[in-house]
């Protein structure tokens, strides 16, 4: 359908003057907006930038600064509460573990950078608040930043968090990392460039995410920011935020100018923000800041740096003394604030391992005033870590990239770093801790190229293997002047031109592999590198004689072997001659493997298969039934996990840890001999076999004894020990259905000094702690959450994850199940309806508080011990006989169903900001 409109001459006048009103006002806010500043629109799908109506700043297309991704809106009934344009849209990325921005910048310049996130349920998944995990990562560069979680999160609520860092290039990267835990997506990013001087502790090897900024005073904006704050840095207001300021505190304030200190301008806060403050009374000593993680963060392992800022604005009285601490570490003594003069104190380079931030202002004996505060920015440790790929092969490599249009989805962010993202095809050399990786591979084997072979390749120092092989690429090869090439793979393109004489002669020097068959160029040659043979000669001269040499060399060995050692066993012989020479410095016994071949009648019934090997059954002497744990040859040289277990099950006594008899330390074999379990594993018992499955109470008793074991290594232990793979076969049962813990291959210990190990993911799949899966930081409540999981499986019968009709999380599957029912539709039908309705919701409970998403949240393995010994004495008084029905009273179903139901769609109320590991809401932002 065709639309036409006719105007008056003074209506196309009116739409004149009005056109170059709106482009006069956005000529003078971009005139206004420092220099540097980049604001993008995430997912905003019109490839021309806008001025913000409230904002008066300007808003740019994404498209520029990321390759893939997908635009998105929220849905409409979430857009009539959002108070700002660029909320409104934003970019997910279904596709690829990583997928980044790439922002424009100045090396080794300081910038704040600011993300922020509202979900809109865009996917109409409602993610945010089905019960189930939602969280992904944040890179800075090649470095985790944070874990932006929205579980039970207000899809109508904006998460934003802020760094500051160092531009490592000409470019800063901003990645979204999958954890596999809801699709990554982003609704806007803010770049603001800072002077060389601002925050003299960040550098680049540490940058600080924002924990909380607080300005004080009576200040009745939520939010201050640009242009107020030069650097658009958000302040929030104390006031506001916390709801019993009125009565608690005194506002003051200024209308003076304000001076900074000499050597004290390393913050550049606004006399604005400086110009309130907040006191006490006068018959008040102290001021408490107490400034709390959010619910949503894993905050144990945050490290924290308070930057307190004070100016004196009371004229009348300055005599104003104090003592700042954090907790109960005094940091700053007998501190008296200059007349209007900015003092910004922080101690640097010291950041606390604090879970929240809580600091006191106490009053000194000779001071006539309470403490006062006029703004507070604390922040949270960043370590950059991983050092980026050598500038000049990303830069060749971006090159390639674009001359051959190549469209990877593992080709964006960082080519080498971090290693686990590291692109598609490219192999990197990390060996020198203290440089640069450098691309020394690039295979784009059976990539689809075209066109002529790009000049990039010949300027890559590092580069030793080239891949290039089954593609279309035309043309002659370049003149390589590159020493360090050592295989040249153009086989099977369309390259018909010479070969340079510096191909050739590195080739005939055999400092070269080159292989060029299935090329037209090679019907005007016939040399080894247009065959299908691709040793040159002096290579295939070595490839014959040293195999030759060897083979020989081996004959002979074995001909003097045999006459040595001839009438004995061969087989025991192969390995008595592997034994080590040196045992382990520990008080156990240690087999040889000739005595293991004799206990396992030579390893004939296979019980189970372990942590690293084959379990077999063997008989000790004195008749003693054990099992034997084996790591064949075959996989000795992949393991790390032998020692660390027998050195810890060496330590610990219990009984219900696994008790370790003894050990073969061979270099052909390694061995571990347990106790033998003659009930085998509770996953065998309630999920499989002929077995009824045991019942209530069997199964309460073998989750108490399980617990102790647990609580013995988290609590008895010195260092305490973490299990790290707590899970249903790894709780072994006895004659009597002991359950006793096992499998100790991938604990770790540490003591009081550190509250956390980092190191890489480890554990089973439907029992990893989502803060471990996020962060690879490894606490107690690492083992309190997979136990949680271990809990809901004696209950349910279920696995951890329930693959049919759809793969839902076994804690998912239980809030679902009680939402839509009552607590009996979760029991496993195998225990018949035969238990206490009140036991069964105090364990779900239990269970329920164990997987809490933060660590924080969860009890201690002591905890779990108290409240299950609480119970079981109540399910041994059961009669088993009594009728299931007269447990299932309706008022408990109803109030369980109310409870769970409430849990889903629970929403946050209240203010919170600035978070490094969780979300941080802005409702409603000052100026949207």
């Amino acid at each position: 359908m065709v639309m036409s409109y006719r105007c008056s001459a003074s209506t196309k006048l009116t739409w004149i003057l009005a056109s170059l009103l709106i482009l006069v006002r956005t000529i003078q806010v971009r005139a206004q907006l420092p220099s540097g500043f980049i604001n993008i629109d995430c997912g905003w799908k019109n490839g021309s930038s806008y001025v913000d109506d409230v904002l008066r700043m300007p808003y740019s297309f994404d498209g520029e600064y990321v390759e893939s991704g997908v635009s998105h809106e929220m849905l409409p009934e979430f857009m009539a509460d959002s108070e700002n344009k660029q909320e409104i849209t934003l970019r997910s990325f279904p596709d690829g573990s990583r997928n980044c921005y790439t922002l424009p910048s100045t090396t080794g310049k300081k910038y704040l950078l600011r993300a922020t996130f509202t979900y809109g349920n865009y996917d109409r998944l409602n993610k945010s608040l089905d019960g189930s995990l939602f969280l992904f990562g944040l890179h800075i560069g090649v470095n985790f930043w944070a874990t932006v979680n929205l579980s039970n999160w207000d899809p109508s609520l904006t998460v934003w968090k802020e760094v500051i860092t160092v531009a490592p290039s000409n470019s800063l990267s901003v990645c979204l990392i999958n954890f596999g835990s809801g699709v990554p997506f982003i609704s806007t990013l803010e770049l603001r460039p800072l002077l060389d001087a601002m925050y003299p502790f960040v550098n680049t090897s540490v940058s600080v995410s924002n924990f909380q900024r607080f300005r004080f005073g009576n200040v009745n904006t939520f939010i201050t920011r640009y242009p107020t704050d030069y650097y658009d840095r958000w302040w929030d207001s104390f006031s506001m935020s916390k709801v019993d300021y009125s009565t608690s505190m005194i506002s003051l304030n200024t209308s003076n100018n304000l001076e900074s200190l000499p050597g004290n301008s390393n913050f550049s806060v606004p006399s604005a923000i400086l110009q309130n403050a907040s006191t006490r009374d006068t018959n008040q000593s102290s001021i408490t800041i107490n400034v709390a993680a959010g619910p949503n963060l894993g905050a144990n392992d945050l490290q924290l740096l308070p930057i307190f800022h004070f100016t004196e604005i009371n004229m009348t009285n300055p005599n104003r003394r104090f003592d700042i601490y954090s907790k109960d570490v005094l940091m700053f003594p007998d501190f008296s604030p200059s007349q209007l003069q900015v003092h910004s104190m922080y101690k640097s380079g010291q950041f606390m391992q604090n879970a929240d931030g809580y600091f006191f202002l106490n009053k000194t004996s000779s001071s006539s005033l309470p403490p006062l505060i006029n703004a507070l920015e604390l922040y949270s440790l960043v370590r950059m870590d991983n050092l980026t790929t050598d500038s000049d092969d990303v830069n060749y490599m971006k090159q390639i990239k674009t001359y051959y249009k190549l469209a990877r989805t593992s080709w964006n962010g960082d080519p080498c770093s971090p290693r686990e993202y590291s692109w598609e095809g490219l192999i990197c050399d990390h060996s020198k801790s203290n440089q640069n990786p450098r691309i020394v591979t690039v295979n784009l084997s059976t990539s689809g190229l075209s066109g002529g072979f790009a000049i990039s390749f010949m300027n890559m120092t590092s580069l030793e293997n080239l891949d290039l092989s089954h593609n279309n690429l035309t043309g002659a090869i370049p003149d390589y002047q590159l020493k360090s090439l050592k295989v040249l793979d153009l086989s099977n393109n369309k390259i018909n031109g010479p070969i340079p004489d510096s191909i050739l002669q590195r080739f005939q020097a055999g400092l070269l592999d080159l292989r060029l068959e299935g090329n037209p160029v090679c019907s005007k040659v016939k040399d080894t590198y247009c065959s299908k043979k691709k040793k040159s000669i002096p290579i295939l001269l070595i490839a014959v004689i040293v195999p030759v040499v060897l083979i020989s060399l081996l004959v002979m060995m074995c001909i003097l072997w045999k006459l040595c050692w001839k009438g004995k066993s061969v087989d025991n012989e192969d390995y008595a001659m592997y034994e080590e020479e040196t045992p382990l410095n520990i008080d156990i016994r240690r087999f040889t493997y000739a005595e293991l071949k004799l206990i396992t009648n030579d390893f004939k019934t296979i019980v189970g298969k372990g942590g690293f090997g084959m379990v077999y059954h063997g008989t000790l002497e004195n008749s003693d039934e054990v099992a034997v744990k084996v790591l064949m040859e075959t996989s000795i040289a992949d393991s790390t996990d032998f020692l660390p277990e027998v050195q810890t099950l060496s330590k610990v006594h219990h009984k219900n840890l696994v008790a370790l008899k003894g050990y073969c330390q061979n270099k052909k074999c390694l061995a571990l001999v347990y106790d033998f379990m003659s009930r085998g594993n509770l996953q065998q018992l309630i999920r499989g076999g002929d077995d009824d499955g045991a019942n209530w109470e069997q199964r309460l008793q073998i989750a108490l004894d399980a617990a102790q074991g647990l609580e013995y290594l988290h609590e008895s232990c010195t260092p305490a020990i973490v299990h790290r793979d707590v899970k249903t076969p790894n709780i072994l049962l006895d004659r009597n259905l002991v359950g006793i813990i096992s499998d100790f291959g991938l604990s770790r210990a540490f003591d009081d000094a550190h509250t956390h190990i980092s190191t890489v993911a480890a554990g089973t799949l439907g029992y990893l702690d989502p803060e471990y899966h996020a962060t690879f930081q490894l606490t107690v409540k690492t083992d309190v959450y997979s136990f949680g999981i271990v809990l809901l499986e004696i209950i349910t019968g279920q696995p951890p994850v329930i693959m049919e009709p759809q793969t839902v999380h076994l804690p998912n599957w239980v809030r679902q199940k009680i939402a839509k029912g009552s607590i009996h539709d979760v029991a496993d039908k195998r225990l018949l309806d035969q238990y206490d309705a009140s036991s069964l919701q105090s364990v779900i409970d239990l269970a329920m508080n164990c997987v809490e998403s933060a660590a924080i949240d969860r009890p201690t393995m002591a905890e779990v011990v108290s409240r299950l010994k609480v119970w079981l004495p109540a399910v041994s008084n059961e009669k088993q006989s009594v009728s299931a029905s007269a447990w299932r009273t309706h008022s408990v179903d109803a109030e369980t169903r109310k409870q769970f139901q409430l849990m889903i769609s629970d929403k946050e109320s209240s203010f919170i900001s600035g978070y490094t590991d969780g979300p941080s809401e802005l409702n409603p932002l000052s100026g949207r």
